[in-house]
């Protein structure tokens, strides 16, 4: 048998026993990168070891042990009432905003996993606090980061349009952005229509009941926790030192990361490492708060998905569906590689390895370029909400008072519907009109 089908029924053995026992995914994926990369592949644990996403790793953990800090000190209760203050207080303005401010900075150059680092836990905080579905809001913000994400001077525009003038093919860089603006923007739509947007309509910040504790307390004015009642003593008591020096450095994570391209991982655990110096007492449980389990999720996976592209399945995979030679049906098998395969790896290699395999039929003048382009462009990179990408991982790790392993299963079932549906959206919107 060869190492492609192997590694091939070990991803399904590996998804598999993950649904069915309450094992860590991650924990089997490195067991099976170990046995496929060795044993099939020929590989060393060197070689396989190579393949650790320590980029996103230290991402994953320097984002969430900053804003855990952020969290502990009241920092993020302060950011959440001065958005609610920009809507006036309207809740159902707020998921929109979060898409809204995502998208402006990746549109601006920003890397969608940056901006979702930086703007994930600050909405998942108004969704604790609000009771915002965690999961519309952590969606609305990745498709947010996608809409804005194919701008002309985006990371991921730059990639498509140079891919496209390097191969001599039809380019419309304005259509490749606009078409991945209006796909998430109506994607968004109808995630605010379904996850509990409605519900929102109408209701205001400061609608909840008081609340009158049972011990006999002095009734709170507060959002019916104990954690919120501490928030509105505190927001009375004004912005404490910590608070401003905290803030500074989220304003700091911002510039180094999305103005001098600094590595965020790096900056941002430099910058809770320096916070916790300053509050050694406080915040000495904040380690803890980090989403260990999902770093070894995405750790495992990730590593497993290394040795598939070194035992050339990928490929294997790609080459089979473009030697079938009907243009039409060629793109939409294109569009759901890049799709699938996104949903485990880097959508900025995925679009260049999709568009690639498609070059030599688009060159034939059978199908319109420009609409297959926007296709692949758009199907690659809506599946980020896949827990297994950086930007759902980033949703999953911040989450606020929800049960992970639920929350983890309902961003799982939510990528698996997008992975099954959003290519073939993608190929109905862009190509099939292009064909007829």
């Amino acid at each position: 048998m060869s190492p492609e089908i192997i590694s091939i029924l070990a991803l399904v053995a590996i998804f598999a026993i993950a649904t069915f026992l309450p094992i860590n995914m991650g924990a089997l994926a490195f067991v099976a990168a170990f046995l496929v990369g060795t044993l099939a592949v020929g590989m060393t644990t060197d070689d396989i070891i190579a393949g650790f996403p320590g980029e996103l790793v230290l991402t994953l953990i320097g984002v969430t042990y900053l804003f855990a800090i952020a969290q502990n000190n009241g920092t993020v209760d302060l950011l959440v009432r001065g958005a609610v203050k920009l809507v006036a207080g309207r809740v159902a303005l707020i998921p929109w905003i979060m898409f809204a401010v995502t998208g402006v900075l990746t549109a601006i150059g920003a890397l969608g996993p940056a901006a979702v680092a930086i703007i994930a836990p600050i909405a998942l905080g108004f969704a604790a606090k609000y009771s915002i579905s965690p999961l519309l809001m952590g969606m609305m913000v990745i498709h947010g980061a996608q809409a804005g994400g194919f701008s002309p001077i985006s990371v991921y525009g730059v990639t498509v349009n140079n891919i496209v003038a390097a191969n001599d093919l039809p380019g419309s860089p304005l259509a490749v952005f606009l078409g991945s603006l209006f796909f998430n923007l109506a994607i968004g739509i109808v995630l605010f229509l379904v996850f509990g947007g409605r519900k929102l309509a109408g209701r205001r910040v400061g609608d909840e009941p008081e609340v009158t504790p049972a011990d006999g307390d002095a009734e709170v004015s507060g959002h019916g926790t104990s954690a919120g009642s501490s928030v509105d003593v505190q927001a009375r008591a004004g912005v404490t030192a910590e608070q401003v020096l905290t803030l500074v450095g989220l304003a700091a994570l911002v510039v180094l990361a999305l103005v001098f391209d600094l590595d965020i991982g790096f900056v941002s655990i430099t910058i809770a490492t320096v916070l916790a110096v300053f509050s050694a007492a406080r915040h000495k449980g904040a380690v803890m708060q980090i989403s260990w389990s999902t770093v070894l999720l995405i750790a495992g996976v990730l590593t497993f998905v290394f040795v598939l592209q070194e035992a050339g399945t990928i490929d294997y995979v790609g080459e089979s569906v473009t030697g079938i030679g009907a243009p039409l049906l060629v793109a939409l098998l294109l569009a759901y590689i890049g799709g699938i395969v996104s949903a485990f790896a880097s959508s900025t290699a995925i679009i260049g390895v999709a568009i690639s395999l498609a070059v030599p039929f688009l060159l034939a003048g059978e199908i319109g370029a420009v609409g297959v382009v926007v296709a692949l462009s758009v199907a690659s990179t809506i599946v980020d909400v896949s827990p297994f990408s950086t930007n759902g991982a980033l949703v999953l790790a911040n989450a606020q008072d929800v049960d992970r392993d639920r929350f983890y299963k309902q961003i799982l079932g939510y990528s698996g519907v997008v992975v099954l549906v959003g290519p073939l959206l993608a190929w109905l919107v862009f190509v099939v009109p292009g064909w007829l």
